[in-house]
């Protein structure tokens, strides 16, 4: 029963290959077939991959993500040697980038030295993507530990 069915399958395969303008291999598609791209340039053409993931990171609107992780990335070449040495990116959120300064002294250098560093950041990755800093000084260590607190200053006189 098996061979019959087998046989059968492979004379109607034989039957439809000999009739005339018809191909073996689909000539009833024929019109949807997709024709050579030509001389000229295309999007079925060979791309460099940088263009291909621009162009999927577009598609799904992840160009600002990458943009702000080109922040992070290119941190020491936007602003300088000499100011990431001494301070980080934290977060960026929203265009406001959180950047933590080492010292106290460099926090409040950096707060003059804000416009100039949105100018450098915009040139070198794009405009809008910083639009505002927010500096922040070193942290100070934290004293509490545990669930519970008592009130009060806390431990004031123990480094002397």
């Amino acid at each position: 029963m098996a061979r019959a069915a087998l046989e059968a399958a492979r004379a109607s395969a034989k039957s439809r290959a000999k009739q005339p303008g018809r191909r073996a291999t689909g000539g009833a598609n024929r019109s949807k077939r997709r024709r050579w791209s030509g001389a000229g340039p295309d999007d079925r053409d060979p791309q460099p991959l940088g263009r291909l993931a621009s162009r999927v990171a577009t598609d799904h609107g992840w160009a600002e993500r990458l943009a702000g992780g080109n922040v992070f990335g290119k941190w020491a070449k936007l602003v300088g040697e000499d100011v990431a040495e001494h301070a980080k990116p934290i977060a960026l959120s929203d265009g406001e980038l959180t950047v933590q300064a080492d010292s106290t002294a460099w926090a409040t250098q950096l707060r003059l030295l804000q416009r100039e560093l949105i100018k450098r950041i915009a040139a070198g990755v794009g405009d809008g993507v910083v639009k505002k800093m927010k500096i922040q000084g070193p942290q100070a260590p934290n004293w509490r530990f545990g669930p519970r607190h008592a009130p009060g200053r806390g431990p004031r006189d123990t480094y002397g």
